[in-house]
């Protein structure tokens, strides 16, 4: 498997996004979306969706050139009109948003609707951690979870992140789906023939598996409350926004990419500082981050806090490179060869 260094992914990805007619502004930050989010291990998210997200641009899907409207209805939220835009550029535009209303204010709700997928919600959360922010954020996503005691789905893999500022090292980051695993990650091993030793998937019929090739939807976690969860992240995106919902969302690889999803985001932005001083939570954030590390692991384990994997990936990756698979290589043949762009080896 090759391995390419970071800064070339960010060049080629960047490249390609303008030869698909993407605004540079939106270009740049969502090709550092999806290099950020591949470095950090998260390969289900990263740049292997490079060649969708092109072709989303070109036949219509995501707009390439939106006009964005920013409303604020009360001092403290605030709701985004993203014209169909990039989610990854939409995420970051709404955190600053918050940020600024935070300042203010000591907490931000942004809400951005005629979004579409906004990729790891890792990448802008953490952006408003490094400012020295707590963000929470929440998408939905195409109808895959397993309904609990049915065979049939409604909500999607409905994703829950937070992040919060340490000292000294890279923010604390919980970015997780609703289900066991993303739809994404299955459709990674799936491609590449790699079943899953645990049943966290389930077939036609509702009964749980592990055999990608026979998966039709994704188990929630922890069962009913994993679905309530699901449900609640529903009712802050596509309820709150009047998006699409449920099994009325597109599907994200399989309808047309002439058709808008409908998508929406929440972002909810908190000074560390309204209870103790800034300087205090992220002293008392690290050190409870060590203590945990520090406790007795079980024989061959690692004791790991939300982030670490991540932060270790992302260390060990712009060292050496990140891997990309045949299937990823093939694409960017395919875009070379349609947009004369060349990844510098």
């Amino acid at each position: 498997m090759k391995k390419i260094k970071y800064s070339k992914l960010l060049e080629f990805s960047f490249n390609i996004l303008k030869k698909s007619g993407v605004k540079t502004e939106i270009a740049r930050i969502v090709s550092e979306g999806l290099c950020e989010t591949s470095i950090r291990g998260t390969d289900s998210h990263g740049i292997r969706l490079l060649e969708h997200y092109s072709q989303s641009a070109l036949l219509g899907r995501k707009n390439p050139m939106p006009k964005i409207k920013i409303y604020h209805p009360f001092p403290s939220i605030c709701k985004i009109d993203g014209d169909n835009t990039y989610g990854h550029y939409l995420g970051i535009k709404a955190v600053n948003e918050g940020i600024k209303m935070a300042k203010k204010n000591g907490i931000a709700f942004v809400n951005v609707y005629n979004s579409t997928h906004c990729g790891a919600l890792a990448y802008s959360a953490i952006h408003a951690s490094k400012k020295g922010y707590i963000c929470m954020s929440f998408t939905h996503a195409d109808s895959l979870m397993l309904t609990h005691n049915s065979i049939d789905t409604f909500f999607g893999t409905n994703p829950i992140c937070f992040s919060a500022p340490r000292k000294n090292e890279e923010p604390f980051c919980l970015d997780m789906a609703t289900t066991n695993i993303s739809w994404n990650k299955m459709l990674a091993n799936k491609k590449q023939n790699i079943n899953f030793k645990d049943k966290i998937l389930a077939d036609k019929n509702g009964n749980l598996t592990g055999n990608t090739k026979l998966a039709k939807s994704l188990i929630a976690i922890g069962g009913y409350k994993g679905f309530g969860l699901g449900m609640m992240v529903e009712i802050m995106c596509g309820v709150y926004s009047g998006m699409n919902i449920g099994k009325k969302i597109p599907p994200m690889f399989t309808s047309p990419l002439n058709v808008r999803r409908k998508l929406s985001q929440s972002y909810i932005i908190l000074r560390t500082d309204a209870v103790i001083n800034q300087k205090d939570f992220i002293k008392s954030l690290s050190k409870m981050s060590k203590e945990i590390r520090n406790q007795i692991p079980k024989k061959g384990e690692n004791i790991m806090v939300a982030n670490d994997p991540e932060i270790k990936s992302k260390k060990l990756r712009l060292k050496h490179g990140i891997p990309i698979t045949d299937e990823i290589e093939q694409q960017f043949k395919r875009l070379s060869k349609k947009f004369k762009v060349f990844l510098k080896v």
